[in-house]
């Protein structure tokens, strides 16, 4: 039995973090979709399916960086836990931020877990290996209603 591929948004505004992530993704040789979006309310037109995602596909499991253009992470992160239907999305905050405000609010607004990039990119692939790994192969995600 193959298990099922798993649908991946990662809202980051920087594109070699999102490539080097999808680099990370393809070692774990777990089946999955990975779609980015770079700002905050792109993050949000995509989650409600509005604008140009009108046919997106919800995620199982959405990273977050906090420091984004337009809306910040923290805006996107408090608006999806008041979604019923978005609250149900394991929320992995991946973030150069470390402050220690930034992980206690994370975790306020319903973040599943809170991340730091590291600074290196050996560590930063295996740091996305490693969190993948967790969520793709450990974790029991929930479903989305129309699978």
């Amino acid at each position: 039995m193959t298990p099922d591929c798993v649908d991946i948004l990662m809202v980051d505004d920087n594109p070699a973090d999102v490539d080097l992530a999808r680099e990370a993704l393809d070692e774990t040789h777990r089946p999955y979709r990975l779609q980015s979006v770079s700002d905050g309310e792109e993050a949000l037109s995509f989650l409600t399916h509005k604008g140009a995602y009108t046919q997106a596909v919800t995620p199982d499991l959405l990273f977050l960086d906090l420091n984004l253009p337009r809306k910040d992470g923290r805006h996107v992160l408090a608006e999806m836990k008041r979604d019923p239907q978005l609250a149900k999305i394991p929320v992995v905050v991946f973030t150069t931020s470390r402050a220690f405000s930034d992980v206690v609010s994370s975790y306020e607004l319903g973040a599943n877990c809170y991340v730091r990039k590291p600074g290196t990119l050996p560590e930063f692939l295996a740091t996305v290996r490693e969190v993948s790994d967790f969520w793709l192969r450990h974790a029991i995600l929930p479903r989305k209603e129309n699978s």
